[in-house]
């Protein structure tokens, strides 16, 4: 426990009675607000996360090698790599709220059931062949879709096919961490369906534009019942944008040459988790995103293109599948060399509910 010190106080010499105070402040676990309030209450925020880039080159391979080396089974249950942020040492976790990793599963691998109250998605940046069955429901993988397990879902996946898949997993582990709020739960050894279809049924079922099913009606659901959004649909909407925006139409671009969306749940318009927030961002060829900082944290992973980003001032080059952390009220803009697609993931539902979200652009 920290403890009070005389000299938190001020550089005053203290009287015997006032260090008799400190004394008892630390004998009875009391830590008075005058020694701390710089520390628990800053003019901006001040995170210990620091805006970081961890880059696909130096990731893949070491996941690949894992893969050789690493079996995936129950226990561990999963082949997968977190990055940890260097601001938050010792810790898997790529900002205080937000989890990120690379999966790896190889040919013919089975990773087992399980479940839990984190929320979770896959974005897949390259390949196919690996089918992630939630709740009993297979669901392919390829490039550029986004898949959800919603907390308390059992998932497990499996690759019948003979080459290796790698994707990314987000969770809210630091948070449901933090808050204690955590539960943990083993399904079946393998997965209940080894089936291969080529959509899923809550597609068949959610994935039509506008179209509710009339038995769901009365069923909102906090997190969206649609396991997959596929990339030919994201890759639509954000081509349209663009070519709406050229033809001269406004307000269907969040700045000029920036087109994005956000990945929505069908029964209630918000977003696709409750606590995490997932989207898709475009800035066209030559263009320069506006600075902007925001409360909560979010990572970013390239995932078409080349570019640079500038956190808090300092630019770096990125390229697909760089993973980015940026942490709270730090400074981001994205500049595009060609065309760059970028997936980004937050914790703004959660901090958008506690209405501590704030948002600053340049």
């Amino acid at each position: 426990m920290r403890q009070a010190s005389p000299q938190d106080a001020g550089g005053a010499e203290l009287s015997s009675a006032e260090k008799e105070l400190y004394e008892d402040f630390n004998r009875f676990g009391l830590i008075p607000l005058w020694t701390e309030r710089e520390d628990l209450m800053p003019m901006t925020p001040a995170p210990q996360a620091v805006p970081y880039i961890w880059h696909w080159d130096d990731l893949y391979p070491l996941a690949a090698r894992a893969g050789e080396l690493i079996p995936v089974g129950r226990g561990g249950e999963r082949r997968a790599i977190s990055v940890s942020n260097p601001g938050l040492p010792g810790l898997p976790y790529a900002t205080p709220t937000l989890w990120a990793a690379i999966q790896y599963l190889g040919p013919n691998e089975v990773a087992p059931a399980h479940r839990h109250s984190q929320n979770a998605f896959r974005f897949v940046l390259e390949g196919e062949g690996v089918w992630t069955v939630v709740d009993g429901d297979p669901v392919a993988m390829r490039r550029g879709d986004l898949l959800l397990t919603p907390g308390w879902q059992f998932h497990g996946h499996h690759n019948p096919h003979p080459k290796p898949m790698a994707w990314l997993d987000g969770l809210d582990i630091p948070f449901v961490s933090a808050t204690d709020t955590g539960f943990f739960e083993f399904g079946e050894d393998g997965v209940s369906d080894r089936s291969t279809p080529d959509r899923s049924r809550s597609e068949r079922i959610w994935g039509h534009p506008g179209l509710r099913p009339l038995a769901a009606v009365a069923k909102d659901t906090p997190n969206s019942p649609l396991a997959a959004y596929r990339w030919e649909h994201t890759d639509a909407a954000l081509t349209a944008q663009l070519e709406v925006a050229a033809e001269g139409h406004p307000g269907v671009l969040t700045e000029p040459g920036h087109a994005a969306v956000r990945f929505s749940n069908p029964t209630t318009g918000a977003d696709a988790l409750t606590t995490i927030r997932t989207e898709m961002h475009r800035v066209a060829a030559a263009y320069r995103t506006a600075p902007v900082r925001e409360t909560g944290s979010s990572v970013w992973q390239v995932f078409d293109g080349t570019g640079a980003i500038t956190l808090d001032g300092r630019r770096t080059d990125v390229v697909r599948g760089d993973l980015i952390a940026v942490p709270s009220w730090c400074e981001v803009s994205i500049e595009a060399r060609t065309d760059l697609d970028l997936f980004r993931f937050s914790d703004a539902p959660i901090f958008e509910r506690l209405n501590l979200a704030r948002r600053e652009q340049s």
